[in-house]
């Protein structure tokens, strides 16, 4: 649950708003997720974090929830990949920079809705492929 309530129901804040929150909230998710697992230097957790919460990375998690989306969810979805979000950083790939932004702003509606369950489900999403491709990795060594 949000510590404090956005000015506006969620469904009708501006979807870059909500991408704004779901960016801290998805950083969030997955820091937690890594200070709970084995790597526990900080250098190490910031490369891995950063690996995933890239916007490369975050339109491959939006591509791996988009089957399991409903359609309001889907629609929040549209709604951010197609808000004027500004310009992309210069070293993220405009297309991939709005899928980021599409991923953050279900990631801020789904928070400011309340809706932590939901979030659970779809992160243990990407931290399943996640575990898939170090197991490859390490299949790979061997």
């Amino acid at each position: 649950m949000p510590y404090e309530a956005p000015s506006k129901r969620p469904e009708l804040l501006n979807p870059v708003v909500l991408a704004y929150a779901g960016d801290a909230v998805f950083e969030l998710l997955v820091r937690q997720h890594l200070v709970a697992g084995e790597r526990l230097k900080p250098q190490q957790l910031h490369r891995a974090a950063t690996g995933i919460v890239s916007a490369k990375a975050q339109r491959r998690w939006l591509e791996l929830w988009a089957p399991l989306l409903n359609e309001e969810e889907q629609d929040i979805v549209r709604r951010a990949r197609n808000a004027k979000s500004g310009q992309p950083p210069r070293n993220a790939d405009p297309h991939d920079y709005r899928l980021a932004t599409a991923l953050e702003g279900l990631v801020g509606y789904l928070y400011y809705q309340g809706r932590t369950e939901r979030l659970r489900e779809l992160m243990a999403a990407v931290f399943a492929a996640l575990e898939a491709d170090r197991q490859k990795e390490t299949m790979h060594e061997h």
